[in-house]
């Protein structure tokens, strides 16, 4: 996804943040990780204690088991050229795999990690997480849909703060009953209501990657995981040398 920040996302993000009922927040480091610097992340979560990447590009997109502590790259699954990984989730043992404008999802056994099936998707594919019961997909604009994991819509969440509607919604993460969305091209993560819509919160990470560990190849910010096992959140970006573990502030 190679877009454009554009003025009407600035301007939605400006009366979002000046919201008096929308919690700001900054994040602190707790700790660091490498991370693979050629990962265009576009999924990130933990399953089982377990710790789960999917990347985009076209000729380089996967999936993979991370060993987060290292860096190192466990169990890989490579996809054709033509495909352009995105947001990926688990839920009643499969393991979703969304594409950008491929219009499909892809199903493997979310164990063992074999195939299981292909569903046509007529959206694009952006970000994906769970709340144990549904999966929650975003596709780049202010929607969220809700569906099961027969992927059946159960209904859609319209994003807003401040009474404007939040565009841009890419890698999302449940925690704690809420949705956390990394927002496209900014350093800004949106918490929402998944039972309104509303945005509650915006986290600011920006500085988070410091200029001397950047390059060329360095993109955006991009990947939120958590583990409800420890309580840790986990953050990264397309391409970035560090995986951070954060608190807010």
């Amino acid at each position: 996804m190679k877009k454009l920040i554009s003025i009407a996302l600035l301007l939605s993000l400006a009366f979002v943040s000046c919201d008096a009922g929308i919690r700001q927040y900054k994040v602190k480091v707790v700790r660091e990780y490498s991370h693979d610097t050629g990962a265009y992340t576009q999924g990130l979560f933990f399953h089982d204690g377990k710790m789960y990447e999917s990347t985009g590009q076209y000729g380089s997109s996967s999936f993979r088991q991370v060993d987060y502590a290292t860096g190192n790259v466990l169990k890989k699954i490579k996809f054709g050229k033509k495909y352009f990984g995105e947001g990926s989730v688990m839920l009643d043992g499969k393991l979703f795999i969304l594409t950008w404008l491929n219009k499909v999802i892809f199903v493997y056994d979310a164990e063992t990690l074999e195939y299981r099936q292909s569903y046509s998707y007529q959206r694009e594919g952006w970000g994906a997480t769970t709340d144990g019961k549904y999966l929650y997909l975003s596709d780049g604009s202010s929607k969220i849909y809700v569906m099961d994991s027969n992927l059946r819509q159960i209904r859609t969440i319209n994003v807003s703060g401040n009474g404007k509607s939040l565009r841009y919604l890419n890698e999302l993460e449940w925690i704690d009953g809420k949705i956390w969305a990394n927002i496209y091209t900014t350093d800004l993560i949106a918490i929402i209501n998944p039972e309104n819509g509303n945005v509650e919160g915006m986290i600011d990470c920006s500085g988070l990657l410091p200029d001397k560990l950047r390059t060329a190849d360095t993109d955006v910010l991009n990947g939120i995981a958590y583990n409800p096992d420890t309580k840790q959140i986990f953050i990264t970006g397309k391409n970035w040398p560090r995986l951070y573990e954060i608190s807010l502030k």
